[in-house]
């Protein structure tokens, strides 16, 4: 499945455990990386409304910890922790919810939808725009699909496009 949008909006699609979204941003990719790494950022364009991102915290290295912290219309909170495998400054970000700080594994929660996935974000230079993939690798099938029944293909192209109002 492809969702076509213009080249200034999102486009998702799906690729084998994989679901993609793609976007031209302009704004110059060091300004697109700091949105996903500075935390002051992250609250600022995060989570489609209406939800809200209440907190952000990350040490941002290989082996750093992140904590993002959403919160529903109702107050219900659900925390977002993962670890970092790959920092490359400006070009990419690897992480993964399978850990949650140092390299404790996740607990899956009694309650909610709770899959394993690794977190690819890329930042390719173009011609002073940013072309901006975000890849969520999951470990089944089954978790892809439960993924999509949440909303990936509506929720984060929205998400997207705030971030990219916030940096252009």
């Amino acid at each position: 499945m492809t969702t076509a949008a213009p080249a200034t909006q999102s486009v998702t699609s799906v690729e084998g455990r994989d679901l993609v979204l793609t976007r031209h941003i302009n704004a110059p990719r060091e300004r697109v990386y700091r949105a996903w790494t500075d935390p002051a950022m992250i609250v600022k364009w995060f989570t489609p409304p209406p939800w809200k991102t209440t907190s952000a915290q990350m040490t941002l290295r290989p082996g750093g910890s992140s904590l993002i912290v959403m919160q529903g219309p109702e107050g219900q909170e659900i925390p977002n922790r993962g670890v970092f495998l790959e920092v490359v400054p400006n070009a990419k970000l690897v992480f993964t919810n399978a850990y949650t700080s140092a390299w404790e594994p996740m607990e899956r929660p009694e309650h909610g939808p709770a899959f394993l996935v690794t977190f690819i974000l890329t930042f390719e230079d173009e011609a002073g725009r940013t072309r901006y993939t975000a890849r969520v690798r999951h470990w089944t099938m089954e978790d892809l699909k439960a993924h999509e029944a949440m909303g990936f293909h509506q929720g984060w192209p929205i998400a997207t496009e705030q971030l990219a109002a916030l940096v252009e």
